[in-house]
Formats: structure tokens, sequence, C-alpha cells
């Protein structure tokens, strides 16, 4: 790729084998050009080293404290789902573009952690903020920032490097102006947000050789986990949704689960083991819906033999996951929207070794548990209140279910008309 030595890994087997048998060994990041300019090597999804290890660690270990895999959250998404369903309904059935309203549902949930507070979908600030970060996330997968990243030197010429970097400045100027507020009112033995948390790790850390818990990291975490905690699970639920109106007769399967199994009563996660049918779909809509199929890059940390190849430490890889999603020894229909891979002879869930949408090994999607209490819980309640059609001259074979492309990959803009169920 450009003057950079690439190695891809393709199949199940070969992924597995790489990113969880050699899970040290494939655990490190490139220093990819524009993240290097914008990130300066601080964060948690492209730092490296001892900076990635620390701050992981405090990534994890706070979301869990801030209730992530807990009734505290879940909590959160059950409120906001209310929000979210509130809006839809209020479209009565007419043709509605839904990456906006996704988008801010599914951010209010990981901003409720990071700031402590939630935002009106409609309010200008908050949609400013993702419009920013949906464009960043769109930018990211261009062939010109791709270009830009092998040759640096031609960035002065490219347009999409200029806006991602224009871009990046405003989301963390936001950022910055937030933990300076938050800083007003610290309360170490109160701490209502991830950033206070922060903020209280760093105060303590003050005096010390702390070249962890400063400024920078801290913009660049909350960065991070905004855009990673929103964009791929409302990418995913905007996914599930198409494919439902695409395939009727499997969404009437999940409303009829649903009505068996809740009623009306609103859906908690403990329901999610007495509904296998919904769980295999929504299953099946990440495997399908693919949608980060090159897997972000990594890098070996020491030399390394795999399938009896060796790859020196310093290399930069690509892990395919569309080639695990879609790996034919692994799927009967890996080409095909079926929720049976997930299913027995009898109708149980069956879980799949090469289920991989959140990755695997050290580098693990780490907000994997929050994603999916989220797709569960809003897909359920969702389809538990409205019933998805196209709008009025579609037809359901008409919906284009073909991948786009990028970094992250959306479904083909549509509209859908939610309507209510009595």
């Amino acid at each position: 790729m450009g003057p950079t030595t690439v190695v891809v890994l393709s199949g199940y087997d070969t992924v597995k084998e790489a990113l969880v048998n050699h899970a040290d060994a494939f655990a490190g990041r490139p220093k990819i050009q524009i993240v290097k300019e914008t990130g300066k090597g601080k964060g948690v999804i492209f730092s490296y080293g001892e900076n990635w290890k620390v701050m992981r660690r405090f990534t994890l270990t706070t979301l869990r404290d801030f209730g992530m895999g807990k009734k505290a959250i879940e909590d959160r998404v059950v409120e906001e789902y209310g929000y979210l369903a509130d809006v839809i309904e209020s479209q009565k059935g007419k043709p509605l573009e839904m990456t906006l309203i996704m988008n801010a549902a599914v951010a209010n949930v990981i901003v409720s952690i990071l700031l402590g507070k939630r935002y009106d979908y409609e309010d200008p600030t908050f949609k400013r903020l993702l419009s920013l970060m949906y464009e960043n996330i769109r930018l990211f997968g261009r062939p010109s920032v791709s270009l830009y990243n092998m040759f640096p030197a031609l960035g002065f010429f490219l347009k999409d490097r200029k806006a991602f970097i224009e871009n990046m400045k405003e989301v963390n100027a936001f950022i910055k102006a937030t933990f300076i507020e938050h800083l007003k009112v610290l309360d170490r033995n109160d701490q209502r947000s991830f950033i206070d948390a922060f903020l209280v790790r760093q105060q303590e850390e003050n005096g010390k050789d702390n070249v962890f818990f400063d400024n920078g990291n801290l913009t660049e975490v909350v960065r991070n986990l905004f855009a990673a905690g929103t964009d791929t699970t409302s990418t995913t639920l905007r996914w599930g949704l198409l494919l439902m109106m695409k395939y009727p007769e499997i969404q009437k399967k999940v409303q009829d689960e649903i009505e068996q199994v809740l009623g009306s009563n609103p859906p908690r996660t403990e329901h999610r083991t007495q509904m296998p049918y919904t769980d295999a779909v929504i299953h099946e809509i990440q495997r399908f819906a693919n949608i980060l199929p090159l897997n972000l890059p990594h890098e070996t940390t020491e030399d390394v033999t795999l399938k009896g190849y060796f790859i020196p430490k310093g290399t930069y890889v690509i892990p395919l996951l569309t080639s695990v999603l879609r790996d034919k020894s692994q799927w009967e229909k890996p080409d095909t929207f079926y929720p049976e891979h997930f299913l027995d002879s009898e109708g149980k869930f069956v879980k799949k070794d090469a289920f991989m949408p959140f990755s695997a090994g050290r580098r693990i999607c780490a907000g994997e548990t929050l994603a999916k209490m989220e797709l569960f819980l809003f897909f359920t309640r969702l389809l538990q209140r409205f019933t998805f059609h196209p709008p009025p001259g579609v037809s359901a074979s008409d919906l284009d279910i073909s991948h786009t492309t990028g970094l992250t990959v959306p479904p083909v803009t549509h509209e859908v008309c939610a309507v209510p169920r009595s």
C-alpha cells in the first residue's frame, strides 16, 4: 500500500489464529498519518504501547463504574428509546430518513456516561457534533485520505484532509470547553461522568511522573468513545430496519415472538434468552451488514510466524472482518440474510465462533457489552411499537441492500414508514 508493506489476513481460521492465538503479537496499531496529525498517539482506539494499555484499562474500568453492562445504563437506554419512539410516532407513518435521529438516540446513551447529561435531538450543538462525527467517519474512509496516509507530502492538495482536520478541531474545542466546565464544579466524592472520573485521576497523578492522564488523552478518549459509541450501533440499527422492510415475513416473526414473550411490556435485557428468534435476527443483521469490513488496522509488536509465513515486527496488518463474516466454510448462506445461521433445528439460539463484528483479541471493541444491550433494546422496542414499510411507490423488492464504501458501511440512503401497532 504505497511504500508500506501490508499483510492482509483472510478467512476465519487465519484471522482467529492471528488475533486470538497470537493476541499480543498482533495487538499493535500502525501510525496512520492523519491520526498521528490529529490524535498525536493519544486516546484508546489508535494509540499504542503503554499509553494504549493505560487508557484502555482506565476506560474499561470507568465505563463499568458508570453502569456499562448494568441496570443503571439499561435504564438510560430504556429512557432513550422512549424519546426515539415518540419522535418516530410523531411522523404518523410518513416517510422518514432515520440517520439523524438514530445517531442522536444512540449518542445520548454514551453521552450520558461521558458528560452526565442528555441532549434534545434538535439541540443545535448536539446536531452539529453528530454532523461533524458522521462526516469525519465518512472522510476517514475516502480514497484521498488513504492516499494522504500513504504519501503525506500530498496533504496540502487534498480537500478531504483539510475538512477532516477542521472538523476535528471543532469537536476538540467543544470537548475542552466541556471539561473546563466540569472542572469548575468537580467533586471527587460525587463523580457524575467519565470526564469527572478522568479529571479526578488527573489530580491524583499531579506531581507524579504523569505522562498519561493529561488533557490530550482526555480529549482523544472522549472523542474516541463518542464516535465509536454512536456510529457503529446506529448504523447497525438502520441496517436492521432496512432488512425488516426488505423481508417483512422475518419482521412478522420477530413481532410474533415479541407479543408472545413481552406482550405490551417494554423489553429488558433479561428477556433476550427468552427470545431466540429475535436474538438470531439481531446477530444476523450484524453479520450481514458487515459494517466494518476491513476492520481497523493492526501492527505486529514482535516477530511472528503465522500459517508458515514469517511476519516481522512493525508490519501493517489488515484482518479482514468481511472474510470472517462471509466465510463460506463457516456460514451456510454467507451472502444471504438468513437468521437461521444462529438457530438449531429446535429453534434455540446458537453461538457461532465466526461471529466477530466487534473484532477479537486485545483490540476487541471496548464497548461490546453496551452495544449488544443497545441493539437488543432499541431493535426490540421499535418492532414492538411499529411495523416498518417502504415509502409509497417502493416495494420490498425495490429496496437496495447492497453495501456502500467507507471505514464503516452504512446502508444506501433510504426512507422508512413506521406505522404504529395497535
